[in-house]
């Protein structure tokens, strides 16, 4: 009898709402204390500067390098990095910088487009066809090892000096790239994927969409990639030869009139353009390849 009148003070007492709940053993909440939320950022910090180490002696190099190193008749070619950032700078109050960037992007961008669209569509037929493989590899291979640079007089005697000539060498120096990746990819597709999906009775359609391009993706991201930076330094170098605007044209121009800091300008806009495209596209490739983290976090 006592055993029963004592059950319910103790499920009370179990249950009771004003005792505060105790964190289990193995709670992140107990975990991540102070001190290891400290550690963490430290490490992180280490790491990003261990990275970024290269890049911050490179400038150093660049900023105290002509003045303590360099020959004077070498300062006058190769000027401190605070002289290419101020005549940055005073390109962009003008606008000078903003225009040439404008350029060379809309060129850049419609050409890559065309390229890209392009590619991935004859490479996913090309993979799955055999018969158009065999029929359009040999010419495929010959225009493949032609230098792109090679075939610009050719544009330009064909489609002038404007916008078009120089679109279509960014649409072709970004179409070998993107094809072949894609063509990679779909063969490296796993069989057995592509033979479950037949077994569940997906079409054609159903299969490309469904298990083809999910698993191509990354392979064609890595052309896709490829063809961002050659599209870049192919227009700057079509821009060199005949334009009237965009950045290769800011450079050129800038070295014939002897302004040397104008010029390390346009050449670090550039490099930054470079890097922001590659930065966009592997953040698009995170985004289309989600379902791989997804799968190897659940494993």
């Amino acid at each position: 009898m006592s055993a029963l009148l004592t059950q319910p003070h103790t499920a009370a007492a179990a249950v009771d709402p004003s005792r505060p709940a105790e964190p289990s053993p193995g709670t992140p909440e107990q975990r991540t204390t102070p001190a290891a939320r400290c550690t963490a950022l430290a490490n992180l910090a280490a790491r990003a500067g261990w990275k970024s180490l290269a890049v911050v002696l490179f400038l150093a190099l660049w900023e105290f390098g002509p003045t303590f190193l360099a020959a004077p008749a070498t300062r006058v070619f190769l000027p401190p990095l605070h002289e290419v950032l101020a005549a940055g700078a005073r390109l962009v109050d003008t606008g000078q910088l903003q225009s040439h960037l404008q350029a060379s992007l809309t060129r850049s961008v419609s050409g890559f487009t065309i390229a890209v669209v392009s590619a991935v569509l004859l490479g996913l037929l090309i993979a799955w066809y055999g018969w158009l493989n065999s029929f359009l590899n040999p010419l495929l291979e010959l225009f493949r090892n032609t230098a792109t640079l090679a075939l610009l007089p050719v544009f330009t005697l064909l489609l002038g000096i404007g916008e078009e000539s120089k679109i279509t060498i960014v649409a072709y120096a970004a179409f070998f790239p993107v094809l072949l990746n894609t063509i990679a990819g779909v063969r490296t597709v796993d069989p057995l994927l592509i033979r479950a999906a037949r077994s569940l009775g997906l079409g054609s359609f159903r299969l490309f969409q469904k298990v083809i391009l999910p698993s191509a993706v990354p392979t064609i991201f890595t052309g896709i990639r490829m063809a961002g930076t050659s599209s870049i330094l192919v227009l700057i170098a079509a821009e060199m030869v005949g334009a009237k605007a965009g950045l290769g044209y800011l450079i050129v121009n800038s070295q014939m009139s002897f302004l040397i800091p104008d010029m390390y300008a346009g050449i670090l806009t550039v490099s930054v353009l470079g890097l922001l495209v590659n930065v966009l596209l592997v953040a698009l490739e995170r985004h289309f390849s989600r379902w791989r983290t997804a799968v190897g976090s659940g494993n």
